[in-house]
Parts: structure tokens; sequence; C-alpha cells
């Protein structure tokens, strides 16, 4: 007798990105291995759907569920699996997909089916701020209000965020914040803050490049605003992974930091907006989540 098969579960966001989920039934049909295991498909109906589907599906004894979508989607599909034995699996097809980057699963969804087949789990750091679950990267100021107008737009896609993005940056004032880093009090004037698990916020624009998802800890990146003339200059150091190398970065490894700003506003949690108060804790989650890797 052979193994006994695992059951996935496929998580559909049918809206996310820009339509790469079309016709994904039948790729899975075509692609997934039915010697290893057997599976169905949910689609989400809107914000928190997959947390429930995800939730539901690890207390029956799925053995894997996979996002379907952008980073929201897997922010979704972990929570509702977060402290279980199910693992997560990725089919990126989002705007972003930062943490699918970092891990190097494939943007084309039948190489990313055949990571699936392979099977190769790997345990991950994930982190909460303010309670709120996290896996990829979570932060206030500049990318918070970028990540609100997205949220807001009609288009998705890179084009649409990279608009987005220089359209919000030339009026954008850097705001103060007050940082408690493992009990270590700093005040920094910033364009944003950001909390980084993974290396990047999506698109290979990679903020700090040494991140990994196993070490434990989070990395704290202040970044200053760069004068609007020099942007032309810096804004490739991103996709080159060598903006860190710059003065205007500041990266902190941390465990728990507290925030605290001058008022409440958008937090961006995994490519979403989130309303929060002045106030902001966040914790690493170490070793927190199984992800199937390539």
């Amino acid at each position: 007798m052979g193994a006994e098969k695992k059951h996935i579960l496929f998580i559909v966001n049918p809206i996310s990105g820009v339509g790469k989920q079309k016709g994904i039934e039948q790729l899975i049909a075509r692609e997934l291995d039915r010697s290893k295991y057997t599976y169905a498909v949910a689609f989400t109906e809107g914000p928190g759907h997959a947390v429930t589907l995800c939730r539901e599906a690890a207390l029956s004894g799925t053995d894997v569920v996979v996002a379907i979508g952008g980073d929201g989607t897997v922010n979704e599909t972990a929570t509702g699996i977060l402290g279980t034995e199910t693992a997560l699996g990725i089919i990126p097809t989002g705007s972003g997909n930062g943490l699918s980057r970092h891990l190097k699963i494939p943007m084309n969804s039948k190489k990313a089916i055949g990571i699936i087949n392979q099977g190769k789990i790997k345990k991950i750091d994930t982190a909460t701020i303010n309670d709120t679950f996290f896996v990829n990267i979570a932060g206030v100021g500049f990318d918070a209000s970028v990540a609100k107008k997205f949220a807001l737009s009609e288009r998705r896609g890179f084009a649409t965020y990279l608009q987005i993005t220089s359209n919000t940056y030339k009026d954008y004032k850097p705001r103060k914040y007050t940082l408690a880093i493992d009990g270590e009090t700093i005040t920094r004037k910033a364009l944003l803050v950001s909390f980084a698990n993974s290396n990047q916020w999506g698109n290979n624009i990679t903020i700090n490049p040494g991140a990994r998802l196993d070490d434990g800890y989070i990395d704290v990146c202040i970044v200053q605003k760069v004068p609007f003339l020099k942007t032309i200059f810096m804004a490739p150091l991103l996709f080159l992974k060598r903006f860190d190398r710059t003065s205007y970065v500041e990266i902190i490894r941390a465990k728990e930091v507290q925030l605290i700003r001058k008022k409440g506003k958008s937090v961006q949690v995994d490519g979403d907006p989130k309303k929060m108060g002045k106030e902001l804790n966040v914790k690493i989650l170490p070793l927190s989540l199984s992800v199937i890797v390539p």
C-alpha cells in the first residue's frame, strides 16, 4: 500500500492582482500530483472570509491550505492556520507578492504548483502588531498612506501602485515617532517605519536584503525622506537591494517594539491598510508557521 494522500484546500481570491488566477481550477486539475494529494477549491467572498475557511479546514485536519492571491490573501490564509499543524502553500497572483518573492516561489502558477507537489516544508517566523497578525511586513507613515490609497483604487497591479507612490511622495511630510526597541528608547522624524519579517514590500522593492524569516527577529526599518530631486537616482537602489546601504535607512533588529505617534492613523499590514491608535506594539512569533518552499 502507498502512503496516505494529503488533503489540500486551495483558497482563491477572485479579485487579487491583475487576473492571473483566472483559469486556476483547470490548471490545478491538470498539474497537481494526484498520487500525493486530494484537493478542494474555495473562493473568498470578501475580507476575512479566507481566515474563516482556513480555520475550519485546519480544525478538520486539512494538511495544506494554499493561498491563491497576493500578500493580503496570504495573510488571511496564514491567520486561519496559525498554531495548527496545517502548512501554508502559495500560488502568487497578487500585485506585489512580497513574501512569495522572498521565499523564491515562482510567479508562474504552473511552476508554483510544481513546488507544492514537491512538498518541502519550512518553519518561519510571523509577528503581531497590536494583536493583528502579519507574516511579511507592517509599517506606518508613507507606505501606510500609499496602501490606503491603493486599496481604494479601482485598478490593481504594479503600474497603479507606482503611480500612487509617486503622486503621494512629493507632498508627504515626515512624522515624528518614538520607539522603544527591546527596552531602549529612540525618537526619529521619518518618512516611514517598517517592521519587516521578510526583505521586501513586494515587486522586488527591497528594504532590508539581509532579512531572514527564521532568525527570531523583526527588522525595524526607519527611512528618512530622500529629497525629491534625488529620488530618480535613489529609487533604483530599492530594486538593486542596495538602498539599505544609504544614509537614509536605519535598520535595528528587535524582538519587541513599541511605537508611539502623534495620532492614530492607517497602518500597512501585509499590504492592506488597517486603522490603529497612537500606540503600536510589535512582537515576533518565532517559527510559528509552516510554509511549503522551493
